[in-house]
Formats: C-alpha cells, sequence, structure tokens
C-alpha cells in the first residue's frame, strides 16, 4: 500500500509540473523569447577588510577590530591604486579618527623673533686716561675698579719735573714783551700736553706749576685703575680705562633660521625682570659676521640708551625683534608631516576625498607655517589624524603633487 501512495504521488506531482509548463506556453506572447531572470546587480569585490586606525593590518572576514571597538572597513578591488586622484575615507571612519580640517589663510606676516639677551658694557664709549710727561704719583683719589665717577672727577695728581722747564721758559718769554713770541711759547707748552687751565693758571701766578691733576675726560665706571701712589710713569703710560655708560650693549643669539630677517638699525623692543613694568626701546648696531658652532645661534647686539642710569651690565632681558609685514600664505604647523626629505599635507578635494600634496615651507610663526609652494589660499587641508591617512596611501602607493615654487624648502 505504500508503494502504491507513493508512485501516485509521483505522478500528481509529474502530471502538474506538466500542467504548470503548458499553461505558461500557452500564455506567453507569440514569438517572444522566453522570459529571462533580471540581471542581478554586480556585487564590489572585496579584497580585504581593515582597521583604519590600523591600516597596515589587513584581515580576510569582516567583524569587530581586535585593535580598537569598531567595525573592520572594507578594501574594495575598484577603489583604485598608485593612478587614483586621492584617497576616499567612509564618513564613519573620519567620524571615528576625529579628523579635523584647515584652512590656508592670505595673512599679513611681519618677520618677528624673540630671543633673550645680556645687557653689557658699551665697548664704543671707552676712554684712556694716560700721562702727558714723565713723573711721580703724589696722590691717587679714592677710586677702585667698578666706580662710577662723573666727567671732570680728579683721578691722581703727578708731579711733572718736566713741564717746570718749558713753564720757565714760557715766562721768561712772556717778559720780553714779544707778542708772537708769547703766542709761540704758549703753543709749545699746548703741545706738551699741558690743559688750558693749567697754562692760565701759570700765567696768572706767574710761577711754574709742577703739580698736575689728571681728571676723568667723560664720565662712567672704571673698569681698570692701573695707578698707585709712589709710582713713576713715563710719557704716555697708561693710568685707567673708563667706560661710559650713557648707553649699553645688549648682546642677543638668535638662531640661524630667523636671521635672515636682521638689519642694521631694526627696531627691539626689551623687558627686564627689574623693571617688568616697563618696555625699553633699542635698536641693532651689529650683526656679527660669525655664527656659534655649539648653539647655531647669530650675535646681534643692540643699543640700549641708559641716561639715567638705571640699568646694569650683567641683566638679562626678553627681546623683541620686529620687522616689516608681507602678504603670505600660511596654515597650521600640525597639518605638516615632515620626512625628513619633504614636507607633505593632504588636501581635502572633497568630502571624504583627499589627496596629498608636497608643499615649500619658510619660517614659522607661533603655531602657523608660512607656505612658500604647493598651495593655494582657501584651500582646506588636513589637520588632524593626517598620519593615519599618510599610512594607508602609502598602502595604496598615491604619490604627493611637487610644489610649484622649486627649491624653496621641499625636496622630492
Amino acid at each position: 500500500m505504500r508503494t502504491k501512495n507513493l508512485i501516485a504521488a509521483l505522478g500528481l506531482l509529474a502530471a502538474g509540473l506538466a500542467l504548470g509548463w503548458g499553461i505558461a506556453r500557452w500564455t506567453a506572447t507569440p514569438g517572444a523569447a522566453p522570459a529571462t531572470h533580471a540581471a542581478a546587480p554586480a556585487e564590489r569585490k572585496v579584497l580585504y577588510w581593515y582597521d583604519p586606525m590600523v591600516p597596515t593590518q589587513k584581515f580576510d572576514k569582516p567583524g569587530k577590530s581586535p585593535f580598537m571597538d569598531m567595525e573592520l572597513e572594507p578594501r574594495y578591488a575598484d577603489e583604485g591604486g598608485a593612478d587614483a586622484p586621492g584617497l576616499s575615507v567612509s564618513p564613519q571612519a573620519i567620524q571615528s579618527l576625529g579628523l579635523r580640517t584647515a584652512t590656508v589663510e592670505r595673512r599679513s606676516i611681519a618677520s618677528h623673533v624673540e630671543a633673550v639677551g645680556t645687557v653689557q658694557l658699551n665697548e664704543r664709549d671707552v676712554s684712556i686716561v694716560q700721562a702727558r710727561a714723565g713723573g711721580f704719583v703724589e696722590k691717587v683719589y679714592a677710586r677702585a675698579p667698578g666706580d662710577v665717577v662723573a666727567a671732570g672727577a680728579p683721578l691722581v695728581d703727578l708731579l711733572l719735573p718736566e713741564w717746570v722747564a718749558a713753564q720757565r721758559e714760557f715766562l721768561a718769554v712772556r717778559a720780553l714783551g714779544d707778542a708772537a713770541l708769547t703766542a709761540a711759547a704758549r703753543q709749545r707748552l699746548t703741545l706738551l700736553g699741558m690743559t688750558e687751565s693749567l697754562i692760565a693758571q701759570v700765567e696768572v701766578s706767574g710761577q711754574p706749576q709742577a703739580r698736575h691733576t689728571i681728571t676723568v675726560p667723560g664720565g662712567g665706571l672704571i673698569a681698570e685703575l692701573m695707578v698707585r701712589q709712589g709710582m713713576t710713569v713715563t710719557p704716555g703710560m697708561s693710568l685707567a680705562r673708563i667706560n661710559g655708560l650713557g648707553s649699553l650693549w645688549v648682546e642677543v643669539a638668535v638662531p640661524e633660521a630667523q636671521a635672515g630677517t636682521l638689519h642694521i638699525g631694526q627696531a627691539a623692543e626689551l623687558n627686564l625682570a627689574a623693571f617688568a613694568a616697563e618696555t625699553f626701546k633699542a635698536r641693532v648696531v651689529s650683526v656679527l659676521a660669525e655664527t656659534s658652532r655649539e648653539t647655531r645661534t647669530l650675535r646681534v647686539r643692540l643699543e640700549l640708551p641708559n641716561p639715567a642710569q638705571r640699568l646694569k651690565a650683567g641683566m638679562s632681558a626678553q627681546v623683541s625683534l620686529r620687522g616689516p609685514s608681507q602678504d603670505q600664505l600660511v596654515l597650521p604647523s600640525e597639518a605638516v608631516i615632515r620626512t625628513g626629505r619633504r614636507a607633505l599635507v593632504y588636501v581635502v578635494d572633497a568630502p571624504g576625498k583627499f589627496r596629498p600634496v608636497e608643499v615649500g615651507l619658510g619660517r614659522e610663526i607661533d603655531d602657523l607655517l608660512v607656505v612658500l609652494g604647493g598651495l593655494e589660499a582657501g584651500q582646506q587641508v588636513v589637520a588632524s589624524a593626517q598620519f593615519l591617512i599618510d599610512s594607508e596611501a602609502s598602502l595604496r602607493g598615491l604619490l604627493p603633487v611637487p610644489p610649484a615654487v622649486p627649491g624653496s624648502g621641499a625636496r622630492p
């Protein structure tokens, strides 16, 4: 019975199939070809899956990333390679990476150098006190190296026998009443080194003056004092060295990368710890011709007025050197990838579309870099997570566009 039932069921199934095929043929449009299934949409071929945060690691199936709490992204075969104009990143990946962009701007940039300097004595304002004739030191006034003296202050009393004979001769000639001979004898006293006040004293008193007081020609600091009481002096012997204090030098060490904007006469502003509420004005008087080999800095000298003599040598100063302004392209320094041989940025061509560009860079101003070539004002560049994008671009073989200005700081 079971076998008969099975045979009967198979027969009914075969009859049903035959009936359905016959109806389909009967309802079909004459001359029309049998209906075919619609072509299924072509599926994109997946090469591998990857974690955008670790793009170098590849996986053969989707799932959770073992590195980050996020789904793996597919890499499709039709996304291009070295010839692709840019790199595409999904909105989900952009959000996960926390990607930020910045705009390349044109700004008026002034050359600005911040450095630390040290206040020093002005070596151009130096006076040397010498003996004009041979004699003996009779008295040394209370002076010592480091003392500050005013102009005309007495320094030492000398007994000068050599001048006595010339003074006696002058008095004898004057007694003759010959004006021409008297003028010649008086001129001889001047040539011997006698001051006008000493000659006038000889004329008034009618007696030779063997004692002569040497005074300080210009006020300032006694840097050296080479005379002591009882010494014998010879003509031309140096007795003291006086350094003027009317102006001081500030020696500044400027990094060689910023030294190209410096010039003689450039204005500077200084702030000193001893006078925190004041800003002092100075100017560049010298840019030394040699750079320090140890620190790679250039020495620059500023001249700082010191009329009240409040400023002292040895003080430290924060120096600000400003130059003329120029319109230049700038971008945030964090947007630049430096490889050692070149500098790269990633330009945003469209939402989720990035392209590597090689740029020429100038000096750095705060957190901005001057752009010399490769970019235009208004372009958007990647300011964060660009290293991950650069890793993916390297895997894809994307080559950066060279800068428009050759030799501007970046090298291919």
